[in-house]
């Protein structure tokens, strides 16, 4: 069988004759065709000069950047500015700058190779990892659905003046969801122009919120570009590193690798390689600017109008409006807590109803916007690592009705502060799965015989390991803020147990990474593919660095061979990512 240089794919276990050999290519023989349920590819080639090109492009950016402008954020963006004030506007644009690095990773791995990052993952993984990481991500995606839902619950119940409970929001949002497969029919672009118009929504809502509190310009320049915080202890510390769980999302990597693949791109041409990545990094950089602005505004507003308030001041002004919702703030002295709801509650009675429905319809756009694109990274996912094709509509009941019912149980028996309480816990279980999707990212985009000329340079390296470095040092730190809130004996020993193998799977993705990277010198040959290399130094037919990484890595790959889960690679083959039909060289 004849092949050109380029990715490695696992082709199964060892093969003993020639037929099952041509069945394997049969199979992988399409990796290049586009088997997601998308629309045809835009052409990108029609047209001269930039804007033209650059208009061609432009599309998936924006609907990655949703994930920036969820209610998550929203609710993280608000909290921050009522505890910190204006003084963690830096992080935020320090965030957002780190999530447009990840972003120009997953774009480069989908433009370069043709395939996503969950397709790749299929290719390289073996099946244990490979299950356990798709599980993982699904629960992302599952959890920033449940975000949504709650954003839209809360948004229903402000626009009718609590005459929607929160149980009967969350049950809308099934219809809402129905809506968008509906608009789906009508073609990829519609639908980046519509989802283009709830962006502006957002803007035009939340910058009307900006305009009318006037916070003090100096302030916000100097919170932006000071990076400083004075007089901050632990509960500054911790809306810090909120916003850094908030900003990147782990489902929305891979799903910015996938949608890239909408525009036809001629591999084989390296300039046509160079262009589409220098135009999606340009409209990556645009759309994560405006919802930069956005998240800016939120912060803005709450830092200038409640920062240093109390929850006293908060309710002597709703008692003296006509608020429906006077009576949300309890008569005392303790520093004012706001979130998503209450938000909304103290804008109309500080700046009139006008304030209040204006920020509801705001929220409610972020969380209709976050549905359709929870429901794309949750279809490409699944079909990227199992090969398992679903129709949207069984994709969006699925993932929908995870996330309603725990939400709408909470809902019921519960209070608004629980539900809102819920998102917080989602923006940290964001970032604990983050380097689920960070670390197979920087693995496959350091890979020379991937990524070809367009692998990661050493400067790309360093920052994309500091920023693993960093995310690895925040879920460190949320281990040791939530462990002590847990108060019964079982609780402690399951989060023990969770937090022992979310501990080796990271070392295990590690590990693998370090190798690709050159962190560590193995002497094993690179034929072998990546998973023969780990293989080739776990079990010692190599040079190995002693060490705690390498006995705990080693561990998890016994056990995991002992439970029968294959995590051992079977024969390895080369296929091509270069050209228009890739062929497996046995």
């Amino acid at each position: 069988v004849s092949h050109r240089p380029g990715l490695a794919v696992k082709i199964g276990p060892a093969i003993s004759n020639m037929q099952k050999a041509k069945q394997i290519v049969t199979v992988y023989g399409t990796l290049q065709q586009p088997f997601w349920h998308l629309p045809e590819p835009t052409d990108c080639q029609s047209g001269p000069g930039h804007f033209r090109k650059l208009w061609a492009f432009t599309g998936p950016g924006f609907l990655m950047s949703i994930a920036y402008l969820d209610p998550g954020n929203i609710e993280s963006d608000l909290q921050c500015g009522a505890i910190a004030g204006f003084k963690l506007l830096w992080v935020l644009l320090g965030a957002t700058v780190l999530g447009l690095l990840c972003q120009r990773l997953a774009v480069r791995l989908g433009v370069v190779t043709g395939m996503d990052l969950a397709q790749i993952c299929r290719y390289y993984y073996p099946k244990a990892p490979r299950w356990i990481l798709w599980i993982l991500v699904e629960i992302a995606i599952i959890g920033s659905d449940m975000q949504e839902v709650i954003g839209t619950a809360i948004a229903f119940s402000l626009l009718s003046s609590g005459r929607i409970p929160l149980w009967g929001g969350v049950l809308i949002t099934i219809i809402d969801t129905l809506f968008f497969l509906f608009l789906d029919k009508y073609g990829l672009r519609k639908l980046e122009a519509f989802f283009a118009l709830l962006i502006t929504i957002m803007a035009v809502t939340f910058g009307y919120e900006y305009v009318v509190v006037k916070p003090d310009q100096r302030e916000v320049l100097k919170g932006m570009f000071y990076p400083y915080c004075s007089g901050c202890g632990s509960p500054e510390l911790l809306q810090a590193v909120g916003i850094i769980g908030a900003i990147i999302m782990p489902h929305n990597i891979y799903l910015h690798s996938s949608l890239v693949k909408s525009r036809v791109v001629d591999r084989k041409q390296k300039q046509e390689v160079s262009e589409a990545n220098m135009y999606y990094m340009i409209e990556s950089s645009i759309a994560l600017f405006v919802s930069f602005l956005i998240n800016l505004f939120v912060m803005a507003v709450f830092a200038e109008a409640f920062y240093n308030k109390t929850n006293q001041d908060a309710y002597d002004v709703c008692q003296n409006s006509s608020s429906p919702h006077a009576d949300v703030f309890p008569s005392n002295n303790d520093s004012l807590s706001v979130d998503i709801y209450k938000g909304g509650v103290i804008l109309g009675c500080f700046f009139g109803p006008a304030a209040l429905y204006i920020w509801a319809v705001g929220i409610l756009a972020a969380g209709q916007s976050s549905t359709m694109t929870g429901t794309y990274a949750g279809q490409f996912v699944m079909e990227g690592f199992l090969n398992l094709k679903w129709s949207r509509f069984y994709r969006v009941l699925f993932t929908r009705s995870c996330a309603i019912i725990p939400t709408v149980f909470v809902a019921a028996f519960k209070d608004v502060e629980h539900l809102t309480g819920m998102n917080d816990l989602l923006n940290v279980l964001q970032s604990i799965l983050l380097p689920f999707a960070l670390l197979p990212v920087l693995t496959f985009t350091s890979m020379r015989p991937l990524m070809c000329d367009f692998v990661n340079g050493l400067i790309g390296k360093i920052v994309a390991i500091l920023l693993i470095a960093l995310i690895m040092a925040i879920n460190l730190y949320f281990v040791f803020v939530y462990i002590p809130m847990l108060d019964s004996i079982p609780l402690y020993v399951l989060a023990a147990v969770l937090l022992f193998f979310y501990a080796v799977f990271n070392l295990y993705l590690v590990r693998l990474c370090s190798i690709y990277l050159s962190v560590v010198n193995y002497n094993c040959p690179h034929s072998m593919g990546m998973l023969g290399v780990a293989t080739c130094i776990s079990f010692s037919k190599c040079k190995t660095i002693q060490g705690t990484v390498e006995l705990v890595s080693l561990t998890f790959l016994s056990c995991c061979q002992f439970l029968a889960l294959d995590v051992l690679p079977g024969t390895w083959g080369r296929v091509s990512v270069l050209g228009e039909a890739p062929t497996v060289l046995i």
